[in-house]
């Protein structure tokens, strides 16, 4: 792979030269960065701030065709004039459209101009002076709202104790860190394989370590390093072969898209540096061959390049990044037991403005092998998704009209050849408030349902559902067996959804459309392809007529097929990946032949972090 350095000052030029264009010129938006996918400047991270990271990134670097310039100066000038203008009195500035005086909005800004405050003085440039001074009035202008403002999100304060730390070394003040201890005192929400609340493996797990990067450094606690250790070591068995990270069971907005290591660049570069770890050294090389854009301000690749040195990385030895195994991940996370303390917390499973993340530290199960990239998830819409190649299951789903929506697997356990989960589900009907418990609407005329004390009712005549999944690769083929046998008579649906780029047949007409657009497959075979790679499917069926189950949620863009179920079940689904034009030693559907017994067969020993391709980013708050 060619210099890192000089690819990443070939993209950020390359953005620099577009934010040149899409800079604001006259009225209440003057200097401000238009973003084309809202149409319209904000002051946020991903916004102008971000923008802001770039030039100042540009100038900063001796290779790059705007170091110094004068054009690129001014932009960058007006830009935090913008900036300026558009921070509230009280410090804080708007995420744009939402999130309205927004102190973790602000806190991802302003940890991103401390490190830029940091880059703006090291240039030892004159002329830059004056907006060094912009950048730092911003700053001290933000310290009243991240010495008193709250969070939304469980990211949002690490954010915020990053930007509070910056701050201290830039202007002191005990109140700042008094701040950050206190956020810090709610402890570190990573479990012991490193999984972060949000489950956010395409956007919010880089956030939270880069930030705790930042406050460890600030704040001089090194301890805040472990969560991130952790994370980027768990990180290694959630990438695909092309360098696309697992998103299939994300709790935020990366679920099921398609996101790159890009954003752990600087995380793993500055973790190998430190640590001397080889492993960390190669997911960087790997993170940076992926690497299409700089990221957001919090984030920013070529800035942090030049706030957090690392001299001596490259020189250091790079360990093999798995691309064969069987993970197990949160095996030993105590989930059930914490969600049973739930009822002490006192917010009754109640919290506005966030989630409550009920599946953190859910158990899930990794498979690599090659071409082949296969997950199996607990406490998910999704119970398993497979690569290989270009072909993208993203998703196997089970969905009931029991409890209607999709069926969320409780627990996980490992098999010789794959896993087995399992989920119980209950519903009943509830009696009468106790006549002691009855408030006094319901004695006036209208008596309104909302204001009854539904928490005291009975529960009567409840009914459990239990659903049991196996999993299991059998040579090349992946087999889903589903079962469930009581109460007879439920609706149920198991999905499957396809990338949208792929090519979706049903052989010996095994397809029909339903007027939501999903495709009902009732019989026969599934022949699915994208370029050279592809699967061929066995399982179809069709007890009932169903189109969507109730309250199933149809992914946007992929082709979604559906199989209609009827307890009791014991039904089978084979996925058999096949490369066009390879060898096929018994390639019946579903069959395995005499080939399979390696569990390599047709994926040989390619090197599957051998690609180098501009990956897919994305930039979110």
């Amino acid at each position: 792979m060619r210099n890192v350095y000089e690819k990443l000052v070939a993209v950020n030029d390359a953005q620099t030269d577009r934010i040149l264009e899409l800079q604001i010129a006259g009225g209440r938006n003057d200097g401000g960065i238009l973003q084309p996918e809202i149409g319209v400047p904000t002051a946020s991270h991903v916004g102008t701030a971000g923008a802001m990271a770039g030039l100042a990134a540009a100038l900063a670097s001796p290779e790059s065709k705007h170091f110094r310039s004068g054009v690129a100066l001014a932009a960058l000038d007006r830009a935090a004039d913008f900036m300026l203008r558009r921070q509230h009195e009280d410090g804080t500035i708007s995420l744009g459209g939402t999130n309205f005086h927004s102190p973790p909005d602000t806190g991802f800004v302003a940890a991103g101009f401390c490190q830029l405050d940091k880059v703006l003085a090291a240039c030892g440039w004159a002329p830059m002076e004056p907006v060094a001074a912009k950048v730092r009035r911003f700053l001290e202008r933000t310290i009243p709202a991240m010495t008193t403002g709250g969070v939304h999100t469980p990211n949002h304060r690490w954010v915020v104790v990053a930007a509070l730390s910056g701050l201290y070394g830039i202007f002191g003040g005990e109140a700042l860190v008094r701040r950050a201890e206190a956020w810090l005192a709610e402890g570190m929400d990573a479990t012991d394989d490193g999984e972060w609340t949000e489950r956010s493996n395409g956007i919010y797990n880089a956030v939270s370590n880069m930030m705790l990067i930042q406050a460890a450094d600030g704040l001089g606690k090194p301890e805040l390093l472990e969560p991130v250790r952790k994370n980027l070591r768990m990180m290694a068995y959630l990438v695909h072969p092309d360098g696309d990270v697992v998103t299939e069971y994300s709790g935020r907005q990366d679920l099921g898209t398609r996101h790159t290591l890009a954003p752990y660049l600087m995380c793993y570069r500055v973790m190998a540096e430190r640590d001397r770890d080889p492993l960390f050294a190669a997911m960087y090389e790997l993170a940076a061959s992926c690497t299409a854009s700089m990221g957001a301000a919090n984030n920013h690749v070529l800035l942090g390049w030049h706030a957090m040195p690392c001299p001596s990385v490259d020189a250091l030895p790079r360990a093999p990044i798995p691309d064969r195994f069987w993970k197990l991940l949160n095996a030993n996370y105590p989930i059930e037991d914490n969600l049973a303390r739930m009822s002490q917390a006192g917010h009754h499973g109640i919290i506005h403005h966030s989630g409550m993340h009920r599946s953190f530290g859910a158990q899930l199960l990794r498979c690599r092998d090659g071409a082949a990239s296969a997950t199996m998830m607990t406490r998910s819409g999704t119970i398993f998704s497979l690569r290989h190649g270009d072909a993208r299951l993203l998703g196997v789903g089970l969905h009931t009209m029991f409890a209607p929506g999709a069926v969320e697997l409780q627990r996980l356990s490992q098999t010789a050849a794959g896993c087995r989960m399992e989920a119980t589900m209950e519903k009943g009907y509830y009696g009468p408030v106790p006549a002691e418990a009855l408030p006094e609407s319901a004695g006036w005329a209208c008596s309104p349902w909302y204001l009854l004390p539904h928490h005291v009712r009975e529960t009567t005549h409840v009914q459990r559902h239990r659903v049991e999944v196996d999993v299991e690769r059998d040579g090349e083929t992946w087999v889903v067996r589903l079962r469930s046998h009581a109460p007879e008579d439920v609706l149920m649906q198991a999905s499957l959804a396809f990338d949208a780029g792929m090519t979706v047949e049903g052989v010996e007409r095994a397809l029909e459309q339903t007027e939501e657009g999903a495709l009902r497959w009732t019989a026969g075979r599934l022949r699915c392809t994208a370029g050279e790679y592809g699967f061929e499917l066995e399982g179809g069926r069709g007890d009932h007529r169903l189109g969507l189950v109730r309250d199933m949620k149809l992914p946007r863009g992929p082709h979604v097929v559906l199989i209609n179920l009827l307890t009791p079940f014991a039904h089978e689904i084979r996925i058999r990946p096949f490369r066009v034009g390879a060898k096929e030693e018994g390639a019946a559907a579903g069959g395995t032949g005499a080939g399979a017994g390696s569990g390599l067969g047709e994926y040989g020993a390619a090197g599957a972090f051998g690609l180098t391709a501009e990956g897919r980013t994305t930039n979110a708050s």
